[in-house]
């Protein structure tokens, strides 16, 4: 099924995201993370490219299994920056002929020792979009940045960006992490201003680990909210307390967005299966409102 179409739901839906190997040999003990989490039963799973596109392989064949074997709707990751065109149309010809429909299409994160872009790359996540789509009958999905690309100086130029990609064959977005709803809020008007009309799903990160999440928050251009430092600040040393206080925190900004309206969130659960559990159990009774 397109990810086009469940977003149509009224109902309050989660949707989940994994990440493959970087080893082969891991493989299999991925791929059972990853049906752990598909026993959850989220609307649709997406699994990433990996840093630098070493893992290419293992997403189109996670995503393979988890439709065939395990009947859930999934989207593979797509990224230019690490891939000539040749590998980007090798990729999406692996796609097809699994018959996977959804598709994330992303520039990725420009390695610091790597020359980009060469001559035989996309520059832009928009090209990337452009090829997808006269490629063949994909759903292709975009990233969005409610507090403004990293590498943006100004968001309003970051909104014309999102535009001109969106225009280029966009179905829906996919938001960056947040830790203050009202960050998102704010970002969702500003682009139905500017004419972006496609469903937006917001990502929710459930932090386990500050430093490690400092530190994605420094490359991404996150800003930690005042309430989660707090948080952390209190619970950080103790690992049991800052997963509960975590899963707790995400729980709430999830409804918080299904109270105001959002239908559709998206976990980013880094391969933690307990930890979407906990969540969705929280949920239980909330995602039956209509």
């Amino acid at each position: 099924m397109k990810i086009s179409e469940i977003l149509k739901s009224t109902v309050p839906h989660v949707s989940m995201e994994v990440f493959p190997p970087k080893n082969d040999a891991d493989f299999e003990d991925v791929m059972h993370v990853a049906e752990e989490i598909a026993d959850l039963d989220p609307s649709f799973m997406s699994v990433t490219y990996g840093a630098g596109g070493g893992t290419s392989k293992n997403t189109v064949r996670i995503v393979s299994r988890l439709q065939k074997k395990d009947g859930v709707t999934a989207l593979a990751h797509l990224t230019c920056v690490s891939s000539t065109k040749e590998e980007v149309h090798h990729v999406i010809e692996q796609l097809k002929e699994q018959d996977i429909e959804n598709v994330l299409a992303l520039r990725g994160d420009i390695p610091q020792d790597a020359s980009f872009p060469m001559p035989n790359q996309y520059h832009y996540a928009s090209e990337l979009v452009s090829e997808i789509k006269e490629s063949g009958d994909f759903c292709i999905g975009a990233a969005c940045y409610p507090e403004g690309h990293v590498d943006t100086e100004y968001k309003k130029d970051d909104i014309r960006h999102l535009k001109e990609k969106v225009d280029c064959g966009v179905d829906f977005l996919t938001t960056q992490m947040f830790f203050d709803n009202d960050i998102f809020y704010n970002f969702l008007y500003r682009i139905r201003e500017a004419g972006i009309t496609v469903p937006v799903i917001p990502g929710i990160m459930p932090v386990m680990n500050l430093r490690q999440m400092k530190r994605s928050c420094e490359m991404s251009g996150t800003t930690l909210s005042r309430r989660y430092i707090e948080l952390a600040d209190r619970f950080g040393e103790t690992p049991a307390a800052m997963q509960q206080a975590g899963i707790a925190y995400a729980t709430e900004q999830i409804i918080d967005l299904f109270a105001n309206g959002i239908n559709h969130v998206h976990i980013y659960t880094m391969n933690k299966p307990q930890v979407a559990r906990a969540i969705m159990n929280n949920l239980s009774e909330i995602m039956k409102v209509p």
